[in-house]
């Protein structure tokens, strides 16, 4: 989960979902509460530990931090290098990752294929926004917590994507990588006031899910594949950058694009991508498709989630 958010566009709570975890997470979130104390009271630590699945929550998010540091610097290393295999991985695991929970509707109806459109629209959708400018200003970086957060434990829709549509991957994800080695002032009050949003987030947001699949399990099972389906779109190997900002100037440009990423025209010049059109292999301009290592690794992802699935009925 910790690697899968340091990627636009994979979901955490996907990894969660095909990990068997999901709904003991979001219960096990939500149990973090103000009722807590009352527990401590009656039934000290323990009792504490036991009514928010403490071990549980201990061992998961410490293979979060792993995660996340791992993800930093490899994933970014991958991504970077080879785009295209690691992009066909996910590519591969969530197409998996969607037959997979089709498969938990229990109940297959009308309502259930038009929540499944509903869903994919959305994600569709969300996944055509074009970036915009982020800010260090307290109340974004709270804004930035709270709905990257509540993306990373909703199946499908990418908590670092929601920071790159708020232009805040490039302030988060540099200050994550860079404080360790050299702290400051500003890279602490960034990751404190998105910390806070993180917080509020886990709480609102895990409430909301508890009761949905309370209630209405078959829908939020539904609407949950849907998302997938539609994040598969900002996931495609191939894509080739139509619309890039000057990061200095904020001057867009939609002409030879390709040829600017590849050959700036001064090492000083930095661009950011807005904008992607999907092509085929043939059609891939950036660089090397290395098609037969993106097939191989999206059947790899592919076979993950089915493995995973039956180790998950071999633990119960």
């Amino acid at each position: 989960m910790g690697m899968a958010e340091v990627i636009p566009g994979v979901s955490g709570g996907t990894i969660a979902f095909i990990t068997g975890i999901y709904e003991r997470l979001i219960n096990s979130i939500k149990s973090i509460d103000p009722r807590l104390f009352t527990e401590y009271k009656e039934r000290g630590i323990k009792g504490v530990w036991k009514a928010i699945d403490g071990s549980f929550l201990l061992f998961l998010l410490g293979g979060m931090i792993i995660g996340i540091g791992v993800g930093v610097v490899l994933i970014s290393h991958l991504l970077e290098k080879y785009p295209e295999p690691l992009w066909a991985f996910f590519f591969g695991l969530i197409i998996a990752s969607c037959i997979y929970i089709a498969k938990k509707i229990k109940d297959w109806n009308l309502s259930s294929i038009v929540l499944i459109v509903i869903g994919a629209a959305v994600a569709f959708g969300i996944t055509q926004l074009a970036p915009s400018e982020g800010s260090t200003h307290p109340v974004m970086l709270i804004a930035a917590g709270c709905i990257a957060i509540s993306a990373l434990i909703l199946p499908g829709i990418s908590g670092s994507f929601m920071l790159l549509l708020m232009g805040m991957y490039t302030i988060i994800i540099p200050t994550l990588r860079n404080l360790p080695s050299d702290p400051n002032s500003e890279g602490i009050k960034i990751l404190f006031f998105f910390g806070i949003g993180a917080i509020i987030g886990l709480a609102v947001f895990s409430r909301i899910l508890s009761w949905t699949f309370k209630h209405y399990e078959n829908q939020t099972l539904a609407i949950l594949t849907g998302f997938m389906i539609g994040s598969l779109n900002k996931i495609w190997p191939w894509r080739n950058p139509t619309h890039v900002m000057d990061k200095t100037s904020g001057q867009i440009m939609t002409d030879n694009v390709i040829q600017l990423l590849k050959n700036p025209t001064s090492t000083q010049v930095e661009y950011k991508i807005l904008q992607e059109a999907k092509v085929l292999p043939s059609d891939y301009l950036m660089g090397d498709a290395h098609i037969a290592l993106a097939i191989l690794s999206g059947v790899l992802g592919f076979a993950m989630v089915f493995l995973l699935e039956r180790f998950d009925k071999k633990s119960k």
